[in-house]
């Protein structure tokens, strides 16, 4: 790294400027992108940031690397040249609903068509959605066409079982008035625990009442479209859906303990099968490992559970989460409808889960659930019918009768508070 490329001077937090502006203010909920304002979390140009944090999430720690090692330079602009949105998503009348979406950048994608001139004069705008073509491949696909379950039809699903996609990755841009509301509690409050229970990494959060959106150092979500996308728009277009937060240890490992992998497969199936028959199919994909606790905290609770006295039991299955964590479950749904919000549905014909605070955070928000579907009972692994039991009885859609009041009262999860 060359000396002109370093800032000797370390300014260790700011204050809003005394009957100041922001170069490039924020109006969260406006109609349209020019009149929303950029949302810069450049850190080369400290004068022209108007938000907390910085781009990238979790992953600006490596560019820190990066730039440390010296591979990267931290003036460094992307050149954005052909990498435009893979297929059009929006403007839907959410977009300007700031109670509507406030967890991400609606106009995240569109940058570059927005902002081209204010790029052109060396301000470090960046998108934090990016919307591309793919194609899955999965073996319990192609198990599913040799099942007859699913068909080929050499546009949605191709004759050797992989299926085409529109791939749209979003990274989480926080309006935090929204997100306080959200919660409901105040904006200080949201603040306050956020400076505190990140030690402090983020000053800003405390003096700067000015700024009000924030990027948060954690990972964003992935949301997969099958079918055609144009179709969207269309109100009656029938849309199969399935919300799905993350779990390594099955969706990519196979784990037997959870029904994980099996759910999401089957969503995907769903999904391929709604996009053939003229409607759309939607899998979004939130990073929020072992219930947004982490997986090391995951598998320490996969061991309390097997050497417990009588073995792994339903009536212990939360339980024994909320003594390793204090928290049964930190996923809290509450900012999951934002990207249903942001695709501009009102409405969800086939929802692929069982989860009642899934279907909670939905229909609290405006979006109508038609009909739920569970996983069939066949694809649930041996070793996660404890599982099963435990969510079922919690308050997990089911088909079946309720289960004991014995049950139901011993799990250990208040279904008031979801």
């Amino acid at each position: 790294m060359t000396r002109s490329n370093r800032v000797d001077h370390i300014r260790l937090t700011s204050h809003p400027t005394p009957g100041g502006k922001l170069n490039f203010p924020i109006q969260w909920g406006a109609a349209s992108a020019r009149e929303r304002g950029p949302v810069i979390g450049t850190v080369s140009r400290p004068q022209d940031r108007n938000v907390i944090g910085s781009h990238g999430g979790s992953y600006s720690v490596y560019r820190a690397l990066a730039v440390s090692s010296g591979a990267l330079d931290p003036i460094r602009r992307p050149d954005l040249t052909n990498t435009h949105p893979a297929a059009t998503i929006g403007p839907f009348p959410q977009w300007s609903d700031p109670e509507r979406i406030v967890s991400l950048d609606p106009w995240g994608h569109l940058v570059a068509e927005n902002f081209a001139t204010e790029i052109a004069e060396g301000i470090d705008i960046r998108p934090s959605i990016a919307i591309t073509r793919a194609r899955l491949d999965l073996p319990e696909l192609k198990a599913a066409i040799d099942a007859g379950r699913l068909k080929h039809d050499d546009e949605v699903v191709h004759k050797n079982g992989s299926v085409s996609v529109v791939k749209i990755a979003l990274d989480p841009v926080w309006y935090l008035p929204g997100i306080a509301k959200r919660f409901a509690t105040t904006e200080n409050n949201l603040r306050r625990q956020l400076f505190e229970q990140t030690a402090g990494m983020f000053p800003e959060l405390v003096t700067r009442p000015d700024l009000q959106v924030f990027l948060p150092p954690i990972g964003g979500m992935t949301a997969y479209l099958f079918g055609d996308v144009t179709k969207l728009p269309d109100h009656r277009t029938k849309i199969t859906c399935r919300v799905h937060d993350e779990c390594n240890g099955s969706d990519v490992f196979g784990s037997d303990i959870c029904t994980c992998r099996p759910y999401l497969i089957h969503g995907i199936e769903e999904c391929a099968r709604a996009g053939q028959e003229g409607g759309l199919g939607i899998i979004v994909y939130n990073r929020k490992e072992g219930r947004a606790l982490g997986e090391v905290t995951k598998f320490l609770v996969y061991n309390a559970r097997k050497r417990q006295e009588g073995g792994d039991a339903a009536a212990q299955y939360f339980e024994r989460t909320e003594c390793v964590a204090g928290v049964q479950d930190a996923r809290f749904q509450q900012l999951m409808p934002d990207v249903i919000h942001w695709l501009g549905l009102k409405r969800i014909d086939r929802f692929v889960s069982m989860s009642d605070m899934k279907h909670d955070a939905l229909t609290s928000q405006g979006i109508e659930i038609v009909e739920r579907v569970p996983i069939p009972e066949e694809l649930v692994p041996p070793d996660a019918h404890v599982e099963m039991a435990a969510k079922k009885a919690a308050g997990y859609y089911t088909a079946e009768p309720p289960p004991p009041d014995d049950l139901a009262n011993s799990v250990g999860r208040p279904l008031e508070k979801y």
